[in-house]
Protein backbone atom coordinates (compact mmCIF):
# COMPACT_ATOMS: atom_id res chain seq x y z
CA UNK A 1 0.00 0.00 0.00
CA UNK A 2 2.91 2.39 0.66
CA UNK A 3 4.31 2.17 -2.71
CA UNK A 4 0.54 2.95 -4.25
CA UNK A 5 0.43 6.17 -1.93
CA UNK A 6 3.32 7.11 -3.28
CA UNK A 7 1.75 6.41 -6.40
CA UNK A 8 -1.47 8.38 -5.66
CA UNK A 9 -2.04 9.95 -2.21
CA UNK A 10 -5.01 8.62 -0.08
CA UNK A 11 -6.81 12.38 -0.02
CA UNK A 12 -6.37 12.35 -3.57
CA UNK A 13 -7.65 8.61 -4.03
CA UNK A 14 -10.68 9.91 -1.69
CA UNK A 15 -11.02 12.67 -3.45
CA UNK A 16 -11.08 11.07 -6.97
CA UNK A 17 -12.82 8.04 -6.48
CA UNK A 18 -15.57 9.35 -4.46
CA UNK A 19 -15.37 6.85 -1.97
CA UNK A 20 -18.68 7.44 -0.07
CA UNK A 21 -21.02 5.45 -2.35
CA UNK A 22 -24.37 3.93 -1.71
CA UNK A 23 -25.68 0.89 -3.28
CA UNK A 24 -28.81 0.58 -5.26
CA UNK A 25 -30.86 -0.86 -2.32
CA UNK A 26 -29.46 2.41 -0.68
CA UNK A 27 -26.85 0.61 2.26
CA UNK A 28 -23.23 2.27 2.20
CA UNK A 29 -20.45 0.57 0.34
CA UNK A 30 -18.80 -1.83 2.98
CA UNK A 31 -15.48 -1.47 0.41
CA UNK A 32 -14.65 2.21 -0.64
CA UNK A 33 -13.10 2.60 -3.87
CA UNK A 34 -10.12 4.08 -2.65
CA UNK A 35 -9.65 0.44 -1.10
CA UNK A 36 -10.75 -1.00 -4.05
CA UNK A 37 -8.71 0.48 -6.35
CA UNK A 38 -5.12 -0.57 -4.40
CA UNK A 39 -6.41 -3.55 -4.29
CA UNK A 40 -7.20 -4.44 -7.45
CA UNK A 41 -3.49 -2.75 -8.28
CA UNK A 42 -1.74 -5.15 -5.74
CA UNK A 43 -3.74 -8.01 -7.38
CA UNK A 44 -2.64 -7.80 -10.90
CA UNK A 45 0.76 -7.62 -9.12
CA UNK A 46 0.80 -11.23 -7.71
CA UNK A 47 1.76 -14.41 -9.44
CA UNK A 48 -1.50 -16.51 -8.45
CA UNK A 49 -4.56 -15.74 -6.23
CA UNK A 50 -7.75 -14.41 -6.81
CA UNK A 51 -8.76 -10.52 -6.00
CA UNK A 52 -10.44 -11.77 -2.98
CA UNK A 53 -7.67 -13.35 -1.14
CA UNK A 54 -5.80 -10.26 -2.05
CA UNK A 55 -8.36 -7.81 -0.98
CA UNK A 56 -7.75 -9.88 2.26
CA UNK A 57 -4.34 -9.29 2.68
CA UNK A 58 -4.23 -5.25 1.80
CA UNK A 59 -7.11 -4.06 3.59
CA UNK A 60 -8.04 -7.11 5.93
CA UNK A 61 -11.51 -6.84 5.04
CA UNK A 62 -13.14 -10.56 3.41
CA UNK A 63 -15.32 -10.36 0.89
CA UNK A 64 -16.24 -12.95 -2.26
CA UNK A 65 -15.03 -13.02 -5.71
CA UNK A 66 -18.85 -12.33 -6.85
CA UNK A 67 -19.44 -9.51 -4.72
CA UNK A 68 -16.05 -8.01 -5.51
CA UNK A 69 -16.73 -8.64 -9.25
CA UNK A 70 -20.43 -6.86 -9.18
CA UNK A 71 -19.18 -4.15 -6.63
CA UNK A 72 -16.98 -3.32 -9.20
CA UNK A 73 -19.07 -2.97 -11.94
CA UNK A 74 -20.74 0.02 -10.16
CA UNK A 75 -17.33 2.16 -10.51
CA UNK A 76 -17.63 4.81 -13.26
CA UNK A 77 -15.23 4.43 -15.68
CA UNK A 78 -14.28 8.59 -15.49
CA UNK A 79 -13.00 7.13 -12.32
CA UNK A 80 -10.49 5.02 -13.48
CA UNK A 81 -9.48 7.84 -16.69
CA UNK A 82 -8.91 10.61 -13.86
CA UNK A 83 -6.86 8.23 -11.20
CA UNK A 84 -4.60 7.39 -14.16
CA UNK A 85 -3.94 10.84 -15.67
CA UNK A 86 -2.99 11.79 -11.84
CA UNK A 87 -0.99 8.99 -10.52
CA UNK A 88 1.30 8.57 -13.86
CA UNK A 89 3.10 10.80 -15.19
CA UNK A 90 7.20 11.52 -16.48
CA UNK A 91 9.87 11.02 -14.23
CA UNK A 92 13.37 10.94 -15.83
CA UNK A 93 15.57 13.70 -15.23
CA UNK A 94 18.09 14.97 -17.65
CA UNK A 95 20.93 14.70 -15.72
CA UNK A 96 20.48 11.43 -14.07
CA UNK A 97 18.56 9.65 -17.00
CA UNK A 98 20.43 11.16 -20.09
CA UNK A 99 19.27 8.02 -22.20
CA UNK A 100 15.59 9.45 -21.53
CA UNK A 101 16.52 12.62 -23.61
CA UNK A 102 17.91 13.63 -26.98
CA UNK A 103 19.20 17.61 -26.50
CA UNK A 104 16.78 18.55 -23.74
CA UNK A 105 13.72 16.96 -25.63
CA UNK A 106 12.34 14.08 -23.84
CA UNK A 107 11.45 10.81 -25.53
CA UNK A 108 8.16 9.75 -25.72
CA UNK A 109 6.40 7.08 -27.77
CA UNK A 110 2.54 6.79 -28.49
CA UNK A 111 1.55 3.61 -29.65
CA UNK A 112 -1.80 0.87 -29.56
CA UNK A 113 -2.14 -2.55 -28.38
CA UNK A 114 -5.25 -5.01 -27.65
CA UNK A 115 -6.15 -7.03 -25.47
CA UNK A 116 -8.32 -10.45 -25.68
CA UNK A 117 -11.34 -10.43 -23.34
CA UNK A 118 -12.64 -13.59 -21.91
CA UNK A 119 -16.19 -14.68 -23.91
CA UNK A 120 -18.65 -13.84 -20.98
CA UNK A 121 -22.16 -13.34 -22.30
CA UNK A 122 -21.94 -9.70 -21.32
CA UNK A 123 -19.06 -9.22 -23.71
CA UNK A 124 -20.80 -11.37 -26.29
CA UNK A 125 -23.86 -9.29 -25.57
CA UNK A 126 -22.22 -5.79 -25.95
CA UNK A 127 -18.79 -6.00 -28.26
CA UNK A 128 -18.39 -7.74 -31.44
CA UNK A 129 -15.84 -9.90 -32.48
CA UNK A 130 -13.01 -8.76 -35.31
CA UNK A 131 -12.76 -10.60 -38.46
CA UNK A 132 -10.15 -13.29 -39.19
CA UNK A 133 -9.08 -15.22 -41.90
CA UNK A 134 -11.25 -18.08 -40.48
CA UNK A 135 -14.30 -16.41 -40.19
CA UNK A 136 -14.63 -14.17 -36.74
CA UNK A 137 -11.68 -14.14 -33.90
CA UNK A 138 -11.90 -16.12 -31.14
CA UNK A 139 -12.15 -13.28 -28.56
CA UNK A 140 -12.79 -9.77 -28.51
CA UNK A 141 -10.07 -7.25 -28.25
CA UNK A 142 -10.04 -4.19 -26.45
CA UNK A 143 -8.31 -1.15 -28.57
CA UNK A 144 -5.59 0.94 -26.00
CA UNK A 145 -3.25 3.71 -26.85
CA UNK A 146 -0.81 4.56 -24.85
CA UNK A 147 1.92 7.32 -24.35
CA UNK A 148 5.06 5.50 -22.78
CA UNK A 149 8.16 8.21 -22.00
CA UNK A 150 10.75 5.56 -23.67
CA UNK A 151 13.90 6.21 -21.72
CA UNK A 152 12.24 4.28 -18.55
CA UNK A 153 9.36 2.29 -19.88
CA UNK A 154 6.89 4.50 -17.65
CA UNK A 155 3.37 4.93 -18.74
CA UNK A 156 2.45 8.21 -19.03
CA UNK A 157 -1.57 7.89 -20.12
CA UNK A 158 -3.86 5.74 -21.78
CA UNK A 159 -7.39 5.68 -23.17
CA UNK A 160 -9.01 2.55 -24.26
CA UNK A 161 -11.64 1.65 -26.63
CA UNK A 162 -14.91 1.29 -24.60
CA UNK A 163 -17.24 1.83 -27.88
CA UNK A 164 -14.95 0.23 -30.27
CA UNK A 165 -13.09 3.18 -31.04
CA UNK A 166 -10.06 3.01 -33.23
CA UNK A 167 -6.68 3.69 -32.00
CA UNK A 168 -6.55 7.10 -34.11
CA UNK A 169 -9.52 8.22 -32.26
CA UNK A 170 -8.16 7.01 -28.86
CA UNK A 171 -4.93 9.02 -29.67
CA UNK A 172 -6.65 12.29 -29.90
CA UNK A 173 -7.68 12.21 -26.33
CA UNK A 174 -3.95 11.99 -25.77
CA UNK A 175 -2.70 14.87 -28.12
CA UNK A 176 -2.98 17.25 -25.84
CA UNK A 177 -1.17 16.06 -23.30
CA UNK A 178 1.86 16.06 -25.37
CA UNK A 179 4.18 19.40 -23.91
CA UNK A 180 6.75 21.38 -25.21
CA UNK A 181 9.88 19.73 -24.42
CA UNK A 182 8.60 16.54 -25.63
CA UNK A 183 9.74 14.72 -28.63
CA UNK A 184 6.93 11.87 -29.93
CA UNK A 185 8.56 9.12 -31.80
CA UNK A 186 6.01 6.71 -33.33
CA UNK A 187 5.43 4.20 -36.23
CA UNK A 188 3.88 4.50 -39.79
CA UNK A 189 0.38 4.44 -38.26
CA UNK A 190 0.53 8.20 -37.26
CA UNK A 191 2.92 9.14 -40.24
CA UNK A 192 0.12 10.87 -42.38
CA UNK A 193 -0.65 14.70 -42.70
CA UNK A 194 -3.62 14.35 -40.76
CA UNK A 195 -1.16 13.52 -37.46
CA UNK A 196 1.36 15.86 -38.65
CA UNK A 197 -1.25 18.62 -38.55
CA UNK A 198 -2.95 18.01 -35.42
CA UNK A 199 0.62 17.91 -33.60
CA UNK A 200 1.50 21.48 -35.62
CA UNK A 201 -2.25 22.92 -34.32
CA UNK A 202 -0.95 22.37 -30.39
CA UNK A 203 -0.75 25.22 -28.59
CA UNK A 204 2.82 23.25 -26.81
CA UNK A 205 4.05 22.57 -30.14
CA UNK A 206 5.70 19.42 -28.89
CA UNK A 207 8.51 18.03 -31.36
CA UNK A 208 7.61 14.93 -33.49
CA UNK A 209 9.41 12.25 -35.24
CA UNK A 210 7.29 10.03 -37.06
CA UNK A 211 7.70 7.32 -40.17
CA UNK A 212 5.48 8.02 -42.64
CA UNK A 213 4.20 5.66 -45.30
CA UNK A 214 6.29 5.30 -48.82
CA UNK A 215 3.31 6.66 -50.77
CA UNK A 216 2.34 9.96 -49.48
CA UNK A 217 3.55 12.95 -52.15
CA UNK A 218 4.74 16.13 -50.80
CA UNK A 219 6.06 19.34 -52.35
CA UNK A 220 10.25 19.69 -51.88
CA UNK A 221 10.74 23.06 -50.68
CA UNK A 222 14.73 23.29 -50.21
CA UNK A 223 17.64 20.51 -50.45
CA UNK A 224 19.41 20.89 -47.19
CA UNK A 225 23.63 20.15 -46.94
CA UNK A 226 22.95 17.03 -44.86
CA UNK A 227 20.46 15.18 -47.05
CA UNK A 228 17.15 15.80 -45.59
CA UNK A 229 14.53 18.39 -47.60
CA UNK A 230 12.33 20.98 -46.29
CA UNK A 231 8.97 19.97 -47.81
CA UNK A 232 5.11 21.57 -47.32
CA UNK A 233 2.38 19.22 -46.30
CA UNK A 234 -1.39 20.05 -46.50
CA UNK A 235 -2.84 19.71 -43.61
CA UNK A 236 -6.38 17.56 -44.66
CA UNK A 237 -8.46 19.00 -41.66
CA UNK A 238 -7.41 23.08 -42.49
CA UNK A 239 -6.15 22.47 -45.97
CA UNK A 240 -3.15 24.76 -44.49
CA UNK A 241 0.29 23.95 -45.43
CA UNK A 242 2.41 22.79 -43.32
CA UNK A 243 6.43 22.95 -43.56
CA UNK A 244 8.32 19.84 -41.95
CA UNK A 245 11.44 17.93 -42.46
CA UNK A 246 11.67 14.86 -44.47
CA UNK A 247 14.71 12.24 -44.29
CA UNK A 248 14.97 9.61 -46.08
CA UNK A 249 17.57 6.67 -45.31
CA UNK A 250 18.49 3.45 -45.95
CA UNK A 251 18.59 1.28 -43.17
CA UNK A 252 21.14 -2.71 -43.35
CA UNK A 253 19.62 -5.09 -40.83
CA UNK A 254 22.51 -7.55 -39.33
CA UNK A 255 21.04 -10.07 -41.83
CA UNK A 256 22.22 -7.53 -44.41
CA UNK A 257 19.48 -6.85 -45.99
CA UNK A 258 18.13 -2.91 -47.17
CA UNK A 259 15.49 -1.56 -45.50
CA UNK A 260 14.02 1.80 -47.03
CA UNK A 261 12.38 4.31 -44.43
CA UNK A 262 11.11 7.87 -44.79
CA UNK A 263 10.61 10.36 -41.48
CA UNK A 264 8.77 13.88 -41.07
CA UNK A 265 9.94 15.53 -38.26
CA UNK A 266 9.22 19.45 -37.19
CA UNK A 267 12.89 19.95 -35.91
CA UNK A 268 13.76 21.85 -39.14
CA UNK A 269 17.54 22.83 -38.68
CA UNK A 270 19.76 20.59 -39.92
CA UNK A 271 22.79 21.72 -37.93
CA UNK A 272 21.16 21.11 -34.63
CA UNK A 273 19.75 17.92 -35.19
CA UNK A 274 21.07 15.85 -38.13
CA UNK A 275 19.45 13.61 -40.31
CA UNK A 276 21.67 10.70 -39.55
CA UNK A 277 21.14 11.29 -35.52
CA UNK A 278 17.64 11.34 -36.19
CA UNK A 279 17.38 8.03 -38.43
CA UNK A 280 19.08 6.78 -35.35
CA UNK A 281 17.27 8.21 -32.75
CA UNK A 282 14.10 6.66 -34.33
CA UNK A 283 14.95 3.34 -33.69
CA UNK A 284 14.71 4.19 -30.05
CA UNK A 285 10.69 3.76 -31.03
CA UNK A 286 11.29 0.03 -30.22
CA UNK A 287 11.42 0.46 -26.61
CA UNK A 288 7.75 1.10 -26.39
CA UNK A 289 7.36 -2.22 -27.56
CA UNK A 290 9.50 -3.45 -24.93
CA UNK A 291 7.43 -1.47 -22.55
CA UNK A 292 4.26 -3.82 -24.02
CA UNK A 293 6.04 -6.75 -23.69
CA UNK A 294 7.12 -6.28 -20.06
CA UNK A 295 3.10 -5.24 -18.83
CA UNK A 296 1.79 -7.78 -21.41
CA UNK A 297 3.65 -10.96 -20.76
CA UNK A 298 6.07 -10.50 -17.69
CA UNK A 299 3.78 -8.65 -15.68
CA UNK A 300 0.20 -9.86 -16.81
CA UNK A 301 1.36 -13.30 -17.56
CA UNK A 302 -1.33 -14.19 -19.78
CA UNK A 303 -3.17 -12.39 -22.70
CA UNK A 304 -6.67 -12.82 -21.97
CA UNK A 305 -8.27 -10.61 -19.35
CA UNK A 306 -10.98 -12.89 -17.23
CA UNK A 307 -13.17 -10.11 -16.57
CA UNK A 308 -17.00 -10.41 -16.56
CA UNK A 309 -17.25 -6.41 -18.82
CA UNK A 310 -15.97 -4.52 -20.95
CA UNK A 311 -15.63 -1.77 -18.30
CA UNK A 312 -13.92 -4.21 -16.22
CA UNK A 313 -11.67 -5.48 -18.35
CA UNK A 314 -10.70 -1.37 -18.94
CA UNK A 315 -10.71 -1.65 -15.38
CA UNK A 316 -7.96 -4.15 -15.26
CA UNK A 317 -5.97 -3.23 -17.77
CA UNK A 318 -5.81 0.53 -16.05
CA UNK A 319 -4.44 -1.76 -13.10
CA UNK A 320 -1.61 -3.40 -14.65
CA UNK A 321 -0.77 0.41 -15.97
CA UNK A 322 -0.53 2.05 -12.77
CA UNK A 323 0.94 -1.45 -11.91
CA UNK A 324 4.15 -0.79 -14.05
CA UNK A 325 4.63 2.97 -13.21
CA UNK A 326 4.80 1.82 -9.48
CA UNK A 327 7.87 -1.46 -10.99
CA UNK A 328 9.09 1.98 -12.74
CA UNK A 329 9.31 3.70 -9.84
CA UNK A 330 11.48 0.75 -7.86
CA UNK A 331 13.10 0.09 -10.73
CA UNK A 332 14.24 4.29 -10.35
CA UNK A 333 15.15 3.75 -6.73
CA UNK A 334 17.16 0.67 -7.08
CA UNK A 335 18.88 2.11 -10.11
CA UNK A 336 19.71 5.46 -8.00
CA UNK A 337 20.90 3.54 -4.76
CA UNK A 338 23.57 1.55 -6.96
CA UNK A 339 24.08 4.47 -9.55
CA UNK A 340 23.17 2.34 -12.33
CA UNK A 341 20.88 2.91 -15.70
CA UNK A 342 17.64 2.20 -14.86
CA UNK A 343 16.79 -0.22 -17.59
CA UNK A 344 19.99 -2.27 -16.39
CA UNK A 345 17.57 -3.04 -13.76
CA UNK A 346 15.79 -6.57 -14.34
CA UNK A 347 11.89 -5.80 -14.63
CA UNK A 348 10.49 -9.37 -13.93
CA UNK A 349 13.46 -9.75 -11.05
CA UNK A 350 12.05 -6.07 -9.15
CA UNK A 351 8.63 -7.75 -9.38
CA UNK A 352 9.59 -11.22 -7.83
CA UNK A 353 11.67 -8.88 -5.26
CA UNK A 354 8.72 -6.39 -4.69
CA UNK A 355 6.13 -9.49 -4.48
CA UNK A 356 8.36 -11.02 -1.01
CA UNK A 357 8.35 -7.43 0.14
CA UNK A 358 5.03 -7.97 0.46
CA UNK A 359 3.95 -10.96 1.18
CA UNK A 360 6.56 -10.42 4.21
CA UNK A 361 5.22 -7.19 5.49
CA UNK A 362 1.86 -8.55 5.20
CA UNK A 363 2.38 -11.64 7.12
CA UNK A 364 4.51 -10.25 9.62
CA UNK A 365 5.14 -6.20 9.03
CA UNK A 366 3.36 -5.54 12.31
CA UNK A 367 6.63 -7.31 14.26
CA UNK A 368 8.86 -5.60 12.76
CA UNK A 369 10.43 -2.56 13.96
CA UNK A 370 10.62 0.36 11.68
CA UNK A 371 14.59 0.56 11.20
CA UNK A 372 14.31 -3.39 10.62
CA UNK A 373 12.28 -2.67 7.50
CA UNK A 374 13.98 -0.21 6.16
CA UNK A 375 17.52 -2.74 6.57
CA UNK A 376 15.67 -5.27 4.93
CA UNK A 377 14.39 -3.23 1.49
CA UNK A 378 18.11 -1.70 1.50
CA UNK A 379 19.45 -5.35 1.18
CA UNK A 380 16.99 -6.17 -1.28
CA UNK A 381 17.49 -3.43 -3.53
CA UNK A 382 21.31 -4.27 -3.36
CA UNK A 383 20.49 -7.46 -4.42
CA UNK A 384 18.75 -6.66 -7.50
CA UNK A 385 21.90 -3.84 -8.06
CA UNK A 386 24.00 -7.01 -8.38
CA UNK A 387 21.65 -8.80 -10.65
CA UNK A 388 21.54 -6.08 -12.97
CA UNK A 389 21.23 -7.35 -16.79
CA UNK A 390 24.44 -6.71 -19.20
CA UNK A 391 23.81 -4.15 -21.89
CA UNK A 392 21.84 -5.56 -24.59
CA UNK A 393 23.02 -7.94 -27.39
CA UNK A 394 23.07 -6.56 -31.12
CA UNK A 395 20.94 -9.46 -32.23
CA UNK A 396 18.04 -9.47 -34.71
CA UNK A 397 15.66 -11.95 -35.22
CA UNK A 398 14.19 -12.51 -39.02
CA UNK A 399 10.38 -10.67 -39.83
CA UNK A 400 8.61 -13.55 -40.10
CA UNK A 401 5.58 -15.67 -38.78
CA UNK A 402 5.36 -19.31 -38.87
CA UNK A 403 1.23 -18.82 -40.15
CA UNK A 404 1.83 -16.15 -42.59
CA UNK A 405 -0.73 -13.45 -43.15
CA UNK A 406 -0.27 -11.72 -46.63
CA UNK A 407 2.87 -10.75 -47.93
CA UNK A 408 4.48 -12.08 -44.80
CA UNK A 409 7.44 -14.68 -45.47
CA UNK A 410 6.79 -18.00 -43.65
CA UNK A 411 9.23 -18.81 -40.28
CA UNK A 412 9.97 -22.65 -40.80
CA UNK A 413 13.32 -22.17 -38.53
CA UNK A 414 14.29 -19.97 -35.75
CA UNK A 415 17.49 -18.12 -36.85
CA UNK A 416 19.40 -14.86 -36.02
CA UNK A 417 22.34 -12.43 -36.76
CA UNK A 418 24.50 -10.33 -34.75
CA UNK A 419 26.08 -6.75 -34.91
CA UNK A 420 25.01 -3.34 -35.56
CA UNK A 421 22.55 -1.89 -37.92
CA UNK A 422 23.92 0.33 -41.05
CA UNK A 423 22.47 3.60 -41.58
CA UNK A 424 22.90 5.57 -44.84
CA UNK A 425 20.88 8.54 -45.92
CA UNK A 426 19.50 8.53 -49.22
CA UNK A 427 19.89 12.60 -50.19
CA UNK A 428 16.73 14.65 -51.57
CA UNK A 429 16.10 15.74 -54.83
CA UNK A 430 14.71 19.27 -55.77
Amino acid sequence: MSLFNQLISPSDRKKLAKAYRRSAAGAPQKLKDAELIPGLVFHVCQAAGVLSEHIRQLTGKCFSDSSLSERRQTMNWPVWVALMNHACGPLAQEKRHPGAFYKGLRLVGLDGTTWKVANTPPIKKQARKTKSRRNAAAFYRLTGAVLCELGLHNPIAARFGLDGESELALASELWPLLQKDWLLIADRYYGVGKVAGIISRLESKPAFLLRIRKNLKVTIIEVLPDGSALIEVIDPETRKKIRLREIRARVRRRSGQWVNIRLWTNLLDYKIYPARELVQLYATRWEQEIAFKELKIELKRDSLLLSHTLCTAAQEVAALLMAQAIIVRARLATAGSGNVPVLHISFIQTIQAFRTIWMTFAIIGDLLPERTRKIFLHRVLDILVSQQSPPRRARSCPRAVRQPIGSWPRLLRNTSSRGRFSYKIIPAKS
